[in-house]
Formats: structure tokens, sequence, C-alpha cells
């Protein structure tokens, strides 16, 4: 258990943390929270107040008691690589916190950590298939599971940012009877690693606080700073927190998530400001500049993460990144939200859904399988929808686009493309690439009214075949390509209206979609 260093930490070490300590059980008979003064915190905005808060939390996980903070404090958080474990409930209400990033000691070191205090266990698992539902055993409580197989590499990415793939991967939900809950996307001949994570019954809330991350210094390259809040425990909920940036100068690393949850499920991530962060540019693994994404909420490896009522400032303007990132996600809601940015960025799988929200310049990215749905959202994106690309462009499911409004690159003067793709067919992704297989536009609105008059309409479709990966595109002798992109299958137009009047095209190039039925009701 750590204490608060130097004079004052050994001061709480025997006062405190001592079983037979008269404070210790003042506390637990008379106060029934922890807050941070109780443990040396000064909360002037200028004194480092980071061990005491480390002390505090490790007081209250020890003693099962909730952490309360004063709503008039401001809590300094220095350089120090300390990290406060979570696994109480916190209300840190209007208190204020200032995250120094211009001099961390270890960029990589988050500053809250909400963590289970169930311990994870291997499992003898060998084998899995796709869309399997049963794992064969029975387990004594509902688990977070994770499979890897380091032999087979997916999303084995192209373009600037060009990468050798990454290990196979799958995260689902089991129950206790061994069924699984959320869809196992890959055939498994060989797992090389197992692990389940029991998932805690009783919900965890982290409410509140107003932090300001005063950007840091460091070269433009990517080195992601992570000095923020940490979720590994399933059924957590973040509640009201609001997160400001400060200080940005002409460079500097990008940030992989003030708000960064990973290998659980049932997240929530409701109420909440969150900042667009500055764009820098580096040189990519292809040897050209690339602007590095750097971003303010991160979800890496969750089944049902949920961001409701969650807004940001300045969705169009083209300085700031997009705010949201997620990779190898079962499972997403989006509702109620106003955020520059959606990218699923190395696949969401189950359910991708967007309901009652605004979306910013870069609109919403997204590669995986399943249902992608969007319901009464107004979309300032290029495109309605961007299949990533460098992943393949790939959905493998359908797509419905229902009570919409797109506003195409907030006004801008070109012709639009409702969804943008590109697959040339010359690279092996690790996985076969497919269209949206039927898409549904069911009263979808396109402003389309800076469209050149000379146009007779907007595209549905980009040019998937178009070979813009022409240095290194190479084809097999018959001129079919290797790695054939599977076409969509049909697309239903029911009441889809544009500013222009004009009826939309399929697209530029009609061969890719000769065998797609296209019903316009």
């Amino acid at each position: 258990m750590a204490a608060v260093e130097g004079q004052v930490g050994e001061w709480f070490s025997r006062e405190i943390f001592s079983p037979e300590s008269n404070t210790a059980k003042e506390m637990e008979t008379i106060k029934p929270f922890v807050d941070y003064e109780q443990f040396g915190a000064v909360g002037d905005g200028v004194t480092d107040d980071i061990a005491a808060i480390c002390a505090a939390h490790d007081y209250a996980n020890a003693h099962r008691l909730p952490v309360k903070t004063k709503p008039d404090a401001t809590y300094y958080i220095g350089p120090k690589a300390m990290t406060a474990v979570i696994q109480t409930d916190v209300d840190w209400n209007t208190s204020h916190f200032t995250i120094d990033d211009t001099a961390a000691e270890d960029n990589k070191a988050f500053c809250f950590h909400v963590k289970s205090a169930l311990r994870p266990f291997k499992l003898n698992m060998t084998s899995l298939g796709r869309d399997q539902k049963q794992v064969g055993f029975t387990l004594d409580s509902r688990c977070y599971v994770v499979v890897t197989n380091t032999k087979v590499k997916k999303f084995i990415r192209r373009g600037l940012n060009q990468n050798n793939g990454f290990d196979q991967t799958d995260c689902f939900v089991v129950h206790e009877d061994g069924s699984i809950v959320s869809p196992i996307d890959w055939d498994y001949d060989d797992i090389t690693d197992a692990e389940a994570r029991p998932i805690d019954k009783d919900e965890l809330t982290v409410r509140g606080g107003i932090f300001t991350t005063m950007a840091n210094r460091g070269e433009s390259k990517y080195d992601y700073y992570h000095r923020g809040i940490r979720i590994t425990r399933s059924n957590t909920t973040i509640d009201g927190i609001t997160h400001y940036v400060a200080g940005e100068i002409g460079h500097g690393s990008p940030y992989g998530g003030f708000i960064h949850a990973t290998h659980c499920a049932y997240v929530t991530v409701q109420n909440c400001f969150v900042s667009g962060h500055k764009i820098y540019t580096t040189i990519g693994s292809a040897g050209e500049p690339v602007m590095m994404g750097s971003y303010d909420l991160l979800a890496d490896n969750i089944v049902d993460y949920k961001l409701i009522n969650c807004t940001m400032n300045n969705i169009t303007d083209r300085t700031r990144w997009g705010v949201i990132c997620s990779n190898f996600c079962k499972n997403i809601l989006v509702e109620n939200c106003t955020l520059s940015r959606l990218d699923a960025h190395m696949g969401v799988s189950g359910t991708y859904t967007i309901k009652d929200s605004t979306m910013g310049w870069q609109g919403v990215n997204a590669i995986g399988r399943g249902q992608l749905t969007f319901e009464r959202v107004v979309l300032y994106g290029r495109s309605l929808v961007q299949f990533r690309n460098d992943y393949g462009s790939t959905w493998e499911g359908d797509v419905t686009i229902r009570d919409c409004t797109w506003i195409p690159d907030n006004g801008a003067v070109y012709t639009p493309e409702l969804f943008t793709m590109k697959n040339d067919g010359t690279h092996d992704f690790g996985y076969a690439c497919f269209m949206p297989q039927r898409v549904k536009l069911i009263n979808l609105h396109v402003d389309d009214s800076h469209m050149p008059e000379e146009e007779d309409g907007f595209y549905l479709f980009s040019d998937p075949s178009e070979n813009w990966w022409a240095r290194d595109a190479v084809y097999t002798e018959s001129g079919t390509p290797p790695y054939p992109y599977v076409p969509c299958q049909k697309v239903v137009c029911r009441n889809l209206t544009t500013a222009s009047g004009k009826q939309p095209r399929i697209c530029r190039n009609p061969a890719p979609f000769a065998q797609t039925e296209l019903v316009v009701e």
C-alpha cells in the first residue's frame, strides 16, 4: 500500500494506515468517505498533490470507502510518475485538477487507474470458431475473456502508416454456463494465450471533476501521452467529467485518450465534455509526412462501450483532431453526443449504433462487421461514412441510415460521395474485405446545395477500384486482383431528398456495382 512520500507520508503511514490508529477508527466511524486533504493534499493549484491523492485512494480501497473531494479545491498533479488506483466510487464534484505534462517523468504513467480488485486467470483454450456460442466449460462468475493467436496477423495496414499487422485477437463475455454473448470474429486453429477477467457485479462510478491538461512539449512523433484516466474494470461508469487542454505550442507528441478504457466490458462514458487536440505532423512509416491522431477518448478491446450525452466545442475546426478512437471493440452505442469524429480504427463487430447526435468535420470512420446504424444524426463530414481504406474499407454486414441530415464537408464546393471506400484488391489485410452488403437509406436529406451546377447529382459510393495505390499495385496475369473486394448486394433509397432536387447516382465507375440491386422508392 502506497503512502505519501516524505515527512507527511511518514506521519500518515504511522497514524492512518495502522489498524490501531485512532485517526483510522475516527475516519471509519465519523466520516463515511475519504478526502484528499486527510492525506496531506493542499488543493491550492500550486502544491503537487499526487502523492496525497494516491494515498487517499489506497486507504479508500483497503477500507471500501468512497472518495469525495472539496468542491472549491484545485489539485495540481505535477511531473511525478505516480498512479492513483481507484477501486471505490469517486465524487470529484466541481473540484479542479491541473495535470502538468510539460515535463512529465513518464508520459505513459496514467494519473488514475480504475482497476478491479478481482484477479485475472488463464484459460485452457486451444481453439475457437467464428461466431461460436459456447466455450464448452463453466466458470465461477461472468468473465471478460481475451484470446490471442500470435501466429496469425490481422489488420495489416496499408499506406503512409503501413505496418505488418497485429496478432489475431478477440474479446468477448462468457457467462457462468459457458455461453458467449458477443460475436467471435475469427477462426482460431491455435490459441497462444487466453485470459479471463472476472466482471465485478457492482457498478463503480467516477463522477464530476474539471480537468485541465497543460500540453506536453515533446517532439512531434508517435510517442503517445497517457496522463489521464485508465479503465480496466468492467461495469464502470464515468459521469460528468470535463476535460480541457491548454498551453499547446508549435510542436508536441499526440495523446492516447484522456479517458482510456481497455480490456474490459460494460463501460459507459456519459455527460462529459471533451476537447480536441491540436494536429501535429510527423514522418510516417512510408517515409512521407502524416498527421498524427491525438484523442481525448479511446476504447481498446472493449465489449459494450457506451458514449452518452458527451459534447465538445468547435466540431468543424480542422486544426483539431477527431476526439475518439476505438480498436478491437464489440458493440458500440453513441447517443445524444456532439463530437468531431468517431473512428472504429481496427474494427468493431456486433452492433455499431449512432443516434440523436451531431458529427463534425472528420465524420464517422469504420471498418468491421455486423449492423451499422444511424438514427436522427446530423453529419458535417466529407462523406457520411468513410470505410477506412488503410484497413481495406471492409464492412461485412448491413448499414441503415434513418432520419438523418448530411451537410457534405460543411458546405464545401465539390461533388459529394456518401460512402467513401478504396480497395483495389492488391493488398492482403489479413482478412477478406467487403463493401457493406445491404444498405438502407430512409428519410435521408442531403444538403448538396454547393455541388457544382454541371453535376447531375451526388454519388452513393466513391470508386472502390480507383487505383490510388498505383506505386505498389501488382495485379495477376489474368487482370483479376489477388484479394477481391466483395461488392455490395443491395441499396434501398426510401424518401431520400436533396437540396438540389437532383437524384443520386450510384458511382462514378458503375462497374464494381454491376450486380448491386438499387431500389429507389
